[in-house]
This record gives C-alpha cells, structure tokens and sequence, in this order.
C-alpha cells in the first residue's frame, strides 16, 4: 500500500522552507527567525507593523508565522480587549540574530530577538507609533532605521523625556557609517 500525502500536508511543508531567492547569498547555516501573528476578531491582535519577512507561513484562519532573514529588523504590535475595553498595548523593534549573536528569549519569537525598543501602555504606543509614521513620512523604511535610534527611543520613552526626531540627514549619517569597513 503507498501512502500518499494530502495536498494540505504537503503544501503546509513546502511552506516551511523560504524560498530559494529569500536565502540567495545566504550561507546553508543561516538561523532564520520565526515571529507568531494571530488575529481574533473583536479581542486579540498580534500583527507587524513594520518589516519585511522572507515568507509567511499561514498556519490557520487566526494564526500565522513570519520567517525572517539574519539582521532583519521588525516591528510587532500587540493589542489585546475584553469585554470591558482594551487592557494591553505593547509594541517591540527587535533584530533578528546570527547564530554567533546573543538573543533575548521573546514570546512568540523563536529562537530569539535583539530587542531594540519596547514599549506597554497605550501612551508610548501611540508615541512611538507616531514616530514610525514621521519616519514613513521621510520615505525611509522604518525597517531601514538605524538601531541605535530604537535603542535611544526605548530610552526616552522609559525616562519620559523628550521623544527623539529621526531627521534624513541622521539617516544619511547612518548609511555611511554602516558602508565604512
């Protein structure tokens, strides 16, 4: 008797794998990080905001899995209700990681995640997601902002000082740093 395998099984498979062109240049021992999405309806969201996944794995209606690439940098919000209102507010920039980097253990990241920003509660929420909305009006891609702006974002944002502009010129200052040997 030959077993055959469902169209489902074999598709939810080939999904496991990103695709040859994501990983082109690559090498074979590249750790790849996987992010949890889920959506229900009036209660939970686990989205992105921002970031470019080498694919998406769709795991259900409700869930899914974003696959991304070494030094990929991301944006996850959380938004969760109850009856009563909405009761969490959470955003992360994070940096997925080498296998020589160390990572910080972040639910719903596998294997882990340079956390670059972290904010909870609906007011540096909504500040940061204003920040990224700037940056967007800049047309530069949030993902393409330098770490160190997240990192010093996180920090104000947790002193409650002033909230820090990125401008084009820090970003320009930015590319060419990151071009030098």
């Amino acid at each position: 008797m030959t077993a055959f395998a469902s169209p489902a099984a074999v598709a939810a498979t080939a999904a496991l794998q990103p695709s040859p062109a994501a990983l082109a240049g690559q090498p074979a021992s590249a750790l790849l990080t996987r992010v949890a999405l889920a959506y229900i309806e009036p209660r939970f969201k686990l989205y992105l905001r921002f970031g470019e996944p080498a694919r998406i794995i769709w795991l259900d209606r409700w869930r899914r899995c974003a696959v991304f690439l070494p030094n990929a940098v991301l944006c996850r919000v959380r938004w969760q209700a109850n009856d009563y209102g909405t009761v969490r507010w959470q955003l992360m920039v994070m940096q997925a990681c080498t296998p020589l980097d160390a990572a910080q253990r972040i639910p719903g990241v596998q294997p882990g995640a340079r956390l670059l920003l972290h904010a909870e509660g609906e007011n540096q929420v909504r500040a940061a997601l204003e920040r990224i909305d700037a940056i967007e009006a800049l047309s530069i891609a949030p993902a393409a902002v330098s770490p160190a702006y997240w990192r010093t974002l996180a920090n104000r944002l947790a002193a409650r000082l002033a909230l820090p502009e990125y401008t084009a010129e820090r970003h320009a200052a930015w590319l060419i740093g990151r071009a030098l040997p």
